[in-house]
């Protein structure tokens, strides 16, 4: 018997990692993203479906962990000062849309016929957006860090915090019974159990944690660190849990607190292996809760629940964005990704059915309201992107934001800003990187480059990104005017820091010496000399007289070209300046000399050192 329980397990097992490897490479392929592949595998296996995998709930309750890591790993990323910066966000702009999109979804579920403590709860379980599918659909953009990205993470964390006070609001709109009353904990007694849960918590973080992990960072032991980021993200969120608040919010305050500890990396590596399967894992389970008998018994209300309150709670949330000063396209984007209810809706309404604020047939119906609008979300955004026209001319895309400064800035990440930067890095030096194509950076954050998207041309972003106290700055890209533009300002604002930039010619390099470029490097100039070494030894000339000729060729001509820069004059043009027309006909005919003298086998004698 126990082994047919086992290989029925088993199956089960199976059934869901089959699904997953399907379906999702399946809805990618279709453009259609990595959630909605999960929520349609899940549909497929679940009890409303094939029915190889039947307990739903406890897939969904084993899954959410996916989520708290996620969260973890969001607060990894949020220095204590980086969230304090967003404390308007997180508390203003988050309570404005609570409190507006609450009150008019309650409105919507009077209008349905329901009474005001019914609609009350079920609209307040909608407000409270899915965390899973926002950040999944966030970090496949490469937008959490970006400034929109962060208002959203901002407005889900303080739904988050919503939480305790609506299960005490559920408590209190209770039918009174004598047995409830004598079991009822007084407010105070909540709060303060809260309060002391977190304070802990900060304790632990502060005082704790990074003496555990040097400890067990000189142990060596690769599997005993893995273990100990697992305990820190579960232990945090069951002490939250303990003390009333929500086991994500413990997750995330955990990741603040070790957002600047020196094995940040190795805990976001040890936890996204479990982070990225867990929350898989809880798409799935939400496919496989979408109770089909239901939805067919109660089609009508459940389908104009699902329009009506998705509808008003983008309204209102594109309504709020643009009072914050959003502009058209962030505001519809976060309308379409935020429409949608959210996990904890489902731990809200057991809790209201358990209480008998609403009974088994409304919890029914509104759980799958928010499992359907759920679903539709994923899809709704493709369709949007496909032909809602979401990016028209003249609303750029924001600049995403620095999370930390570093001593060396390289901007221009195309084949040539590639090279330097991989050097640097390679070399154990950390690089803040600015790039102005959003294919780019999404494809170097894709492949692990951290690369911020901004225009490095305008003053406040290299402000933000470090300039000031900056060491190198490295001017890779290929345009010569704003090239030119970021050296002027660099040197401006810090007058010692060393600057090597990219030049397109020899005028550009005129022009870039003289707005304090320290090396100026023309983009084609090393790659020509080889070229031209190449050509020689095909000619028959040997190797090292070849070498000889680069070598020669290099020196003169960089000597050169500092000489004529100091009388480059830009309004004379190019070949009207008869001081710089002198000094390259001298230097063309006494590099032919030093090249003839020592392919007659004599030494140069070079006075000008080793530039």
């Amino acid at each position: 018997m126990a082994a047919e329980s086992s290989s029925f397990d088993l199956i089960q097992v199976v059934s869901l990692l089959g699904a997953a490897v399907v379906a999702v490479p399946l809805f990618k392929r279709l453009g259609l993203g990595s959630v909605l592949g999960y929520l349609a595998a899940g549909l497929a296996i679940g009890p409303y479906g094939l029915a190889l995998v039947t307990d739903s709930h406890a897939i969904i309750h084993i899954a959410e962990f996916g989520v708290v890591m996620f969260l973890f790993v969001i607060g990894l990323e949020m220095k204590p000062s980086h969230l304090w910066g967003l404390r308007r966000q997180i508390f203003g702009l988050g309570s404005l849309q609570v409190i507006l999109c609450s009150i008019l979804l309650t409105f919507v579920g009077v209008l349905f016929g329901f009474s005001w403590a019914v609609s009350f709860v079920s609209a307040t379980g909608f407000v409270l957006t899915s965390t899973a599918i926002v950040m999944q659909v966030l970090g496949e953009r490469q937008e959490l860090a970006s400034p929109r990205g962060q208002r959203i993470v901002s407005i889900l964390l303080f739904e988050d915090l919503l939480i305790v006070p609506l299960l005490a609001i559920v408590a209190f709109l209770a039918p009174a019974t004598p047995e409830s009353a004598a079991h009822a904990t007084p407010l105070w007694q909540t709060i303060g159990t809260a309060l002391l849960s977190l304070a802990a918590l900060v304790a632990a973080g502060l005082w704790v944690l990074n003496p555990l992990f040097r400890v067990l960072a000189a142990s060596r032991a690769r599997e005993v660190m893995t273990a100990a980021a697992l305990l820190v993200v579960l232990g945090a969120g069951l002490l939250m849990e303990m003390g009333g608040l929500s086991i994500a919010m413990g997750a995330f305050v955990a990741g603040v607190l070790l957002s600047e500890s020196s094995f940040r990396h190795q805990l976001e590596a040890d936890i996204e292996p479990f982070r990225g399967l867990l929350l898989g894992l809880f798409f799935l389970g939400v496919g496989m809760a979408l109770d089909l008998k239901v939805v067919a018994e109660n089609w009508g209300i459940i389908v104009s629940g699902v329009i009506a309150l998705m509808v008003t709670k983008a309204l209102c949330v594109y309504g709020v964005a643009r009072f914050a000063g959003s502009n058209h396209t962030d505001a519809m984007d976060r309308a379409l990704l935020m429409a949608q209810g959210g996990e904890f809706a489902f731990v809200l309404y057991s809790a209201a059915a358990s209480a008998g604020v609403i009974d088994a047939r409304v919890n029914a119906n509104m759980t799958a309201i928010v499992v359907l609008s759920m679903a539709i979300t994923p899809l709704v955004l493709v369709l949007y992107q496909r032909f809602g026209n979401p990016a028209p001319a003249g609303e750029a895309r924001e600049a995403d934001t620095f999370d930390e400064q570093h001593p060396i800035l390289v901007v221009g990440m195309g084949r040539f800003g590639q090279i330097v930067n991989s050097m640097l890095q390679m070399s154990s030096h950390s690089t803040t990187v600015i790039d102005l194509d959003p294919t780019t950076v999404a494809g170097l954050n894709r492949y692990g480059i951290k690369t911020h998207f901004g225009d490095a041309s305008r003053p406040e972003l290299l402000l933000t990104a470090g300039i000031e106290n900056a060491r190198l700055l490295v001017i890779a890209i290929d345009n010569r005017e704003q090239a030119l533009s970021i050296a002027h300002f660099a040197r401006e604002v810090n007058p010692n820091i060393d600057i090597v930039a990219r030049a397109y010619d020899r005028l550009h390099t005129f022009d870039l010496y003289q707005a304090g470029a320290n090396e100026i490097v023309r983009e084609t100039f090393d790659a020509a000399i080889r070229a031209g070494k190449r050509a020689l030894e095909r000619l028959g000339m040997s190797r090292d007289d070849a070498e000889k000729v680069g070598k020669i060729f290099y020196r003169h001509d960089r000597h050169g070209m500092i000489e004529q820069a100091r009388v480059y004059d830009p309004t004379l043009g190019p070949f009207n300046n008869k001081q710089m027309a002198e000094l390259v006909v001298a230097q063309r005919e006494s590099t032919r000399e030093a090249v003839q003298a020592a392919l007659r086998g004599e030494e140069e004698e070079w006075p000008h050192g080793d530039d």
